[in-house]
C-alpha cells in the first residue's frame, strides 16, 4: 500500500514539475482529482485485504492522518498572500484545511469518542465539497490563478492530499457505519 501511494505521489510531483496538469483542460483536472478519491473508495470496496488494511489503521490513524492539512493550510495562505491563488479559494480551502488539521489533532490526542470521529470526519468531508466546488466553479469562470494549483508544491493538495483525505473519510464513515474500533466502552 504504501509502495502505491509513493508511485501516486511521484507521478503527482513529475506530472507537476514537467507542466503537464498545464496542458490538460482545467475540466479535466476536475475528473483527476475525483478519481483520486473515488478508485480508493472502490477498490476499498472490492477488497476485503484492503478493508483489512484500513480496519487495521483504525479510526485513529485515519483521522490523526489530516493533520496533514494544517501543513496544506499553510500552502494555501502562501499562495493566496503571492495572490498566485483567487482569495475566495485560500479562504475557503485554506481556512477549512486549517480548521480541519486542528481538529483531527485535537480529536487524535483526546481519549476515543464516536461522536468526536463522527463530527471530525463529518466537518473535513464538508470541508473537501466547498473547496472541491470553489475550485470547480472559478475553472468554470475562468480565473487564470487557479493555474496556480498547477504547480508545486500546491499541485501535491489536490492532486494527492484530496484523494486520500477524501477516500479516509469515506473509509472512516464506513468504519464508524460498522462499529469498528469503537469499543462499547467508547464514549459516545
Amino acid at each position: 500500500m504504501l509502495a502505491v501511494l509513493a508511485a501516486w505521489g511521484s507521478a503527482v510531483t513529475a506530472a507537476a514539475a514537467t507542466g503537464l496538469y498545464g496542458r490538460v483542460d482545467p475540466m479535466y483536472l476536475a475528473a483527476i482529482i475525483a478519481l483520486g478519491i473515488v478508485v480508493p473508495v472502490i477498490l476499498y470496496a472490492m477488497s476485503q485485504d484492503m478493508r483489512r488494511y484500513i480496519e487495521r489503521i483504525g479510526l485513529r490513524g485515519l483521522t490523526a492522518f489530516h493533520i496533514w492539512r494544517i501543513a496544506a493550510a499553510l500552502v494555501f495562505f502562501w499562495y493566496g498572500a503571492n495572490d498566485w491563488v483567487p482569495e475566495s479559494f485560500v479562504l475557503n480551502a485554506g481556512v477549512g484545511d486549517l480548521i480541519a488539521g486542528l481538529m483531527a489533532l485535537a480529536v487524535t490526542v483526546l481519549p476515543k469518542s464516536r461522536k468526536r470521529y463522527l463530527v471530525f470526519h463529518l466537518f473535513g468531508f464538508a470541508d473537501f465539497v466547498v473547496a472541491i466546488g470553489t475550485g470547480l466553479t472559478l475553472f468554470v469562470l475562468h480565473d487564470p490563478r487557479m493555474s496556480g494549483i498547477q504547480t508545486l508544491p500546491m499541485a501535491l493538495i489536490p492532486f494527492f492530499g484530496v484523494g486520500i483525505s477524501g477516500a479516509s473519510h469515506l473509509m472512516a464513515f464506513d468504519l464508524l457505519r460498522r462499529g469498528v474500533g469503537i469499543s462499547p466502552a467508547t464514549p459516545a
